[in-house]
């Protein structure tokens, strides 16, 4: 089944430009979260993207130009608590219309005003949409935001923010990991990744894939905005929802095992990940 959505990532033509390869719009960070949009940016690079644009608070652009050497900064307005404010809307409306596919809620923290904002972007963005962390949390338990959606949609939540977006209880969907995603995505048309040992990747038409890569060193901060980069990155390459979804999902598990096997599981950061997709492209045949 792997072997099938992999063949849809498409091949490096020698004939070819950056603009042939997808442009990603990463809405992520704030202070003291600047790692979170630093990985999910590079995540989509170290996936294939042409570019990579991030929407960052205006005070942290100088951070984040000087951490993402290849990524665009997008300065936006900012709340006192440095989060993106309301402000920032139009800025990153216009970016996602330049845009193949969107990243948003990596490090976005929790600031009312930040969490308003999300609810306003997620059904007026009419690019795909690729949904996670604080991202995931804004909407605590309403779905009309996902479900008014034009446009595909991803959401990756672990079984925390699983049970905060659904109102649900973690025991109960841990104790069936692969009917609460299906549910999820069959009551919201998204495609839901639903993290942890044996990711699931559900599909709104029923089907469904669990994967059987990874182990428990990527229990460790920041792999998850590497996974919702490269979920991104494939889309913006003009791969479908699903099998980029799945897709990434193998590939960011290979690369923890090759990492276990290289740094060992105790030892293993989400910057290991990325050092390692190489070669995990090289393993799955790409």
């Amino acid at each position: 089944m792997v072997r099938e959505h992999i063949g849809k990532i498409p091949a490096r033509k020698d004939d070819s430009h950056k603009g042939d390869y997808g442009r990603v719009l990463v809405v992520a960070g704030s202070r003291g979260m600047t790692g979170a949009a630093y990985l999910c940016s590079q995540g989509a690079l170290y996936s294939g993207s042409g570019l990579v644009y991030n929407v960052i608070p205006a005070s942290l652009n100088v951070i984040m130009e000087t951490k993402l050497t290849e990524v665009i900064t997008i300065p936006a307005a900012e709340t006192s608590a440095g989060t993106l404010a309301w402000g920032a809307k139009n800025d990153i409306l216009e970016a996602a219309r330049k845009c193949d596919v969107v990243a948003l809620g990596p490090g976005l923290g929790r600031d009312p005003e930040t969490w308003g904002l999300i609810r306003e972007l997620i059904p007026e963005i009419d690019a795909p949409l690729v949904i996670d962390a604080d991202g995931l949390n804004a909407l605590e338990g309403d779905l009309s935001a996902i479900k008014a959606r034009k446009a595909p949609t991803v959401l990756t939540p672990h079984p925390g923010e699983m049970a905060r977006l659904t109102s649900g209880d973690i025991v109960l969907i841990q104790s069936d990991r692969t009917k609460a995603a299906a549910s999820l995505a069959e009551e919201t048309g998204a495609v839901v990744c639903l993290k942890g040992h044996r990711t699931v990747v559900a599909s709104p038409d029923g089907s469904a894939y669990v994967n059987k890569t990874g182990n428990s060193g990527m229990a460790t901060g920041g792999t998850g905005d590497v996974l919702t980069g490269m979920i991104a990155s494939f889309i913006g390459q003009g791969v479908g929802e699903m099998s980029a979804s799945v897709c990434a999902v193998y590939l960011h598990g290979l690369a923890g095992d090759i990492a276990a096997e290289e740094v060992g599981q105790f030892s293993m950061t989400a910057s290991d990940l990325l050092d390692l997709l190489p070669e995990a492209f090289d393993n799955s045949g790409l």
